[in-house]
């Protein structure tokens, strides 16, 4: 007879193998149903490459309460188990592959960004018409850093993050859901504005209120005499102008 607390097969993790095998099933399967599936690739050891996606993963291996489950995570995403993630505004909703024949269904939802931080991001942009381009082309202007990843950073804080699974793990975070946040941080790789999505920023509009707040500001100057204008008799005494 099996002893209930001695039993540890229930909890063994399947091999990367298992994991593939299932995931690519599982893919073959939703495409023969005529669903459009969306998976994460990771190609190489590196899960991301670029800024965005570096940026995104530091901020979440900060998180003491997940450090237990974030390893399971990284090898999940890794092995391909993230068969579906789809980013919208304040929600990541994703399918990933695990034990069990049929995926599980991830949701985690980001809190909206506060008026005050988004002004914040108007505010620095705004100084620079070449930070909006640069953020606008995937890159990220170097004096912008701090705006994200300082003290009450753009990047969302644990108490922003919720989450569900519906797998039978009742960890505070699974291994599943982390394997999904590591997919945000490969889908920020490829694709930086969609972090502007999630946290409920409208990049139409953001790039519209920065500009307009450009010309205001440069509108109100429009009659104030520059400092860096030479009167005719400090250009005589400067080049010697009789």
């Amino acid at each position: 007879m099996g002893r209930y607390w001695n039993d540890t097969s229930f909890y063994s993790q399947p091999t990367t193998s298992e994991l593939q095998k299932k995931s690519a099933e599982s893919r073959r399967k939703a495409k023969k149903g005529g669903k459009v599936l969306e998976p994460v690739v990771i190609k190489g050891r590196a899960i991301v490459n670029n800024w965005w996606g570096r940026a995104w993963c530091d901020n979440l291996e900060q998180y003491a309460d997940y450090e237990s489950r974030l390893d399971r995570g990284k090898r999940y995403v890794r092995t391909g188990s993230v068969i579906d993630l789809k980013i919208q505004k304040g929600k990541i909703q994703a399918r990933v592959q695990g034990t069990r024949k049929t995926p599980y269904k991830v949701e985690i939802r980001i809190s909206p960004l506060s008026e005050e931080k988004c002004q914040a991001v108007i505010e620095k942009c705004g100084r620079k018409l070449q930070n909006l381009e640069a953020l606008i082309s995937g890159d990220f202007p170097e004096d912008m850093k701090e705006l994200f990843q300082g003290k009450d950073g753009l990047f969302p804080a644990p108490r922003e993050i919720s989450f569900s699974c519906s797998c039978p793990d009742w960890a505070l975070m699974c291994k599943h859901v982390a394997a999904a946040l590591y997919g945000v941080g490969a889908r920020l790789d490829e694709q930086p504005l969609l972090f502007f999505e999630l946290r409920g920023i409208d990049v139409g509009r953001f790039i519209d209120v920065t500009l307009a707040g450009k010309v205001d500001a440069m509108l109100a100057n429009v009659d104030r005499p520059s400092s860096r204008i030479i009167e005719g008799a400090d250009m005589k005494e400067l080049f010697g102008v009789l």
